[in-house]
């Protein structure tokens, strides 16, 4: 007699870790100073990145279509943390970038992911949670964290 958990508990409770860890950081972020900030819209400002990015690098980089990544882009212009220019690569398109507001709400989002891992750390130990996090390289893809989290979820 197996006295393992049923397989299907795993990815429960990798997610019930995850979404505890997003919902924390989102609620220590609304204290700091971004309130209307979402779990969604931290990856799209990681999508946008630095550099900046257009809606149709954008929607494939989220894995959705162009007019979503728009709805997106404006969502997050209307709140203050990106802002549209002309594109100088190409006339007909338009650059979004991160504003200060935008680089300030993931500039806080990674020092609280530090508080939240330190936290964990006082839970779990130093060495069981380093462990964790080892083991989690090794059967995670080696590719990179994708950032097309609404086109999975969605099934795009």
């Amino acid at each position: 007699m197996s006295t393992d958990p049923p397989g299907f508990e795993l990815p429960l409770q990798l997610f019930q870790g995850f979404r505890a860890l997003i919902d924390d950081m989102h609620a220590e972020l609304a204290r700091q100073g971004h309130p209307d900030m979402r779990p969604m819209h931290g990856f799209v400002l990681q999508a946008i990145g630095r550099g900046g990015t257009n809606a149709v690098r954008l929607g494939r980089r989220l894995g959705v279509s162009k007019q979503a990544a728009a709805k997106h882009i404006d969502t997050l212009e209307r709140l203050g943390y990106v802002r549209r220019e002309p594109d100088p690569a190409d006339a007909r398109s338009r650059i979004v970038l991160l504003t200060e507001r935008g680089v300030d709400a993931l500039t806080r989002s990674a020092r609280i992911f530090d508080e939240l891992r330190a936290r964990w750390a006082v839970v779990l130990g130093d060495e069981r949670l380093r462990a964790l996090e080892a083991d989690l390289r090794k059967v995670a893809p080696r590719s990179g964290f994708p950032l097309d989290i609404p086109g999975w979820f969605g099934g795009q």
